[in-house]
């Protein structure tokens, strides 16, 4: 009877290893055994999905009040930014919170695209307040800087950098237990509402970091497919952007089993833990609404299915990159934002000069993927083809330039500035780009081709012009 169990596992995980991705960076994915990691062994041998809860609904928003008076939360700070403190998404969070008799109080001054500065002006106001609980109404920005809050509130000893990642930080595991928060999004991009992410502009470096950690991402996503609807068509395409790319680079990162170190316990085993068999399924399905519903919802306001669509989208993908993590557009996009000289971003109501997230993502996107696709030609064909292309024909070797001849095609159909030299970016400034991206290690270390300083130039130098 052992003999016939052993036979048919084995049986199975052949199955297994015929169904994954035979390329020379996922061909492994699925073939040891879970749960019996080798002695000695330097890579790791698990991965773990962690998502903060999901509601999904037209109108949803108004439960919010009914939620907090469930916890039993009687000081609530609803944190969000001075933009949307004035548009009906905050309101319609507002009234729930009175209907329901619950206190709060409001902080309207998080920074669209956070620095430390501002991440520990949002610090400051929570710690003489005593919350013992958080809202959090608007994109990534407000998400990530409420995460903080919490954070360093439940934490009121902890130095500021003891909780961002190395190297800039410390990188220390959260330990404290946070109060509640409950993320309603109003963009369809960072997919901040699943995430133990919360990422800044690190301003003495002119880099971005930020803090990862499970024990940060919201109790609760409330998506709301309303609050799409007040979003101007630059910034749906930017946070769509960032959906995209989520999904690209989640899908292409790492296995799982080839990151390293093994951890020692489990607390120090990273958020963002490569590519794996259940952050696949939610990438790919990401990237077909992407492809199906990014361009109708950019070009028309009213598109309610389109929006609706994509704000899904965003928290799919969200689940995605959770837990496998991103790589090399977004390592690179970091200094990118950081370094912004004079470029505005159409349609971001802001006082200093932006480069929108999802933008300064998914304008590297072509060259990184070109240079990516040797190591897993297969997926990158497939989503090559998710995304439009005819790949009938097509050879292994030409999988990154037909994915990169793909986006590059997507982006220009949407309008999207001719690459880094139109966002005010020239060759001199390559040098200080690859500097900005070497602090990205927690991330550039999950592409699943390693890459040098030389590298990382040329690719910021195929990145100066798209079309």
């Amino acid at each position: 009877m052992a003999a016939a169990a052993r036979a048919r596992a084995a049986h199975l995980l052949r199955q297994l290893q015929r169904a994954a991705c035979q390329c020379p960076t996922h061909s492994h994915t699925y073939s040891q055994a879970p749960g019996f990691p080798p002695s000695g062994k330097t890579t790791d041998y698990a991965f773990e999905m962690a998502v903060s809860n999901i509601r999904y609904g037209a109108g949803v928003t108004k439960e919010v009040g009914m939620d907090l008076q469930n916890m039993g939360a009687k000081n609530v700070c609803l944190m969000t930014d001075k933009n949307l403190s004035q548009l009906p998404p905050v309101q319609m969070v507002m009234d729930s919170l009175v209907k329901n008799g619950i206190n709060f109080k409001v902080y309207n001054n998080v920074r669209v695209e956070p620095t430390d500065r501002s991440f520990m002006e949002a610090i400051e106001f929570v710690k003489k307040r005593a919350f013992d609980a958080y809202v959090a109404v608007g994109g990534g920005s407000t998400m990530d800087t409420c995460k903080a809050a919490n954070l360093y509130a439940s934490s009121p000893h902890s130095d500021f950098l003891d909780y961002v990642n190395a190297p800039i930080g410390k990188g220390k595991p959260v330990s404290v237990p946070l109060k509640p928060l409950i993320a309603v999004p109003t963009t369809s991009g960072t997919g901040s509402e699943t995430t133990g992410v919360a990422i800044f502009d690190y301003e003495p470096l002119k880099v971005k970091t930020g803090i990862a950690s499970r024990a940060i991402k919201p109790t609760l996503g409330l998506i709301d497919p309303l609050h799409t609807l007040h979003m101007p068509d630059r910034v749906v395409a930017n946070s769509g952007f960032d959906v995209l790319c989520h999904a690209l680079e989640s899908y292409t990162a790492l296995p799982y089993h080839m990151r390293s170190p093994c951890p020692s316990n489990p607390i120090t085993r990273p958020a963002y833990q490569g590519s794996n068999p259940i952050s696949d399924i939610w990438a790919v399905h990401a990237l077909r609404i992407v492809a199906k519903y990014l361009k109708r919802a950019v070009r028309n306001p009213d598109d309610l299915e389109a929006r609706s669509n994509m704000h899904l989208a965003s928290a799919f993908a969200g689940i995605g990159f959770g837990n496998a993590g991103v790589h090399l557009c977004h390592g690179m996009s970091y200094p990118i934002s950081g370094l912004v000289k004079t470029y505005k971003a159409k349609d971001y109501n802001v006082d200093h000069p932006l480069v929108p997230h999802g933008l300064s993502v998914v304008l590297t996107s072509p060259a990184v993927f070109t240079f990516t696709a040797q190591m897993c030609p297969e997926r990158h064909l497939e989503t090559a083809e998710i995304l439009g292309a005819d790949t009938r024909t097509a050879r292994i070797p030409e999988a990154g330039p037909i994915l990169a001849d793909t986006l590059r095609k997507f982006l220009f159909d949407l309008d999207v500035d001719d690459g880094l030299a139109a966002i005010g970016y020239s060759k001199a400034d390559i040098p200080a780009l690859v500097k900005g991206t070497l602090p990205q290690e927690r991330v550039t270390k999950l592409a699943p081709r390693p890459q040098s300083e030389e590298d990382l130039s040329a690719l910021f130098e195929a990145s100066m012009k798209l079309y």
